[in-house]
């Protein structure tokens, strides 16, 4: 018990450390009054597209890096990145470097959290969703893919639940692989859509250009009936 308090209050301390190292180096090269600037962000978007275009693998390994730094170890979740990928990369490229990204920093958390915190989750976890148990047992890549695709967890701990079923490592990457492909496609897709309406827009769209743009409208709408198919699906898998 001693080491488990031990070794949260060094994961937090970390946490807190990075964190305030990145916001200040981050907001001494940026003002909020930057972030907010339609100039601003249509400028750094010619930046990164100059960049991509010179050169795409460099690029794309760096933001490969940055997305598995992101999950592992600053712990946070998939949207951001995703609708920054859709920006840079467009939706094919993007969704792929940002799949692999989370899964690989995902896993990484998984490894961590089998290694560091097993003994905490399952204390703190194991009654509530001791009922997939047997589910994972039968058929364990199945149910973890299922798992990964509805979500309904918030991302850091749906990365640590797995810790109590002994889920493989390999079962653990690939399922989170396939199992998040829908709902990041989508997230990149709108991305990909906001910087085709910055690219042909010199001033501010209007709010009406861009919910009637079919860039973004499509992806909206794909993406809120997938997450009412996911909502259906969470009643029958953590309820059965």
């Amino acid at each position: 018990m001693e080491k488990t308090k031990k070794i949260k209050t060094i994961i937090g301390l970390s946490y807190l450390i990075l964190v305030c190292l990145f916001l200040y180096f981050f907001f001494s090269k940026f003002s909020l009054q930057d972030l907010t600037s339609y100039d601003f962000i249509k400028q750094n978007r010619s930046y990164f597209f100059e960049l991509k275009n010179s050169n795409l693998f460099l690029i794309s390994i760096i933001f490969l890096l940055l997305t598995i730094l992101w999950v592992f170890p600053f712990l946070g979740f998939g949207s951001p990145v995703a609708l920054f990928g859709g920006f840079i990369f467009g939706k094919w490229i993007g969704t792929l470097i940002v799949v692999l990204g989370l899964s690989i920093g995902a896993t990484l958390l998984y490894v961590f959290g089998n290694y560091f915190l097993k003994n905490f989750i399952r204390e703190n976890f194991l009654n509530k969703y001791q009922r997939l148990e047997m589910k994972f047992k039968k058929s364990e890549f199945i149910y973890l893919l299922i798992y990964r695709f509805i979500g309904g967890i918030p991302w850091q701990l749906s990365c640590l639940l797995p810790t109590l079923f002994n889920v493989k490592i390999k079962n653990f990457f690939f399922a989170t692989i396939i199992g998040i492909i829908p709902q990041i496609f989508l997230a990149v897709s709108i991305g990909s859509g906001l910087e085709k309406l910055i690219d042909q827009n010199s001033e501010v769209p209007k709010i009406t250009d861009v919910i009637f743009s079919q860039d973004i409208y499509v992806p909206i709408l794909a993406f809120f009936t997938l997450i009412l198919f996911t909502i259906f699906l969470r009643k029958i898998f953590y309820k059965n």
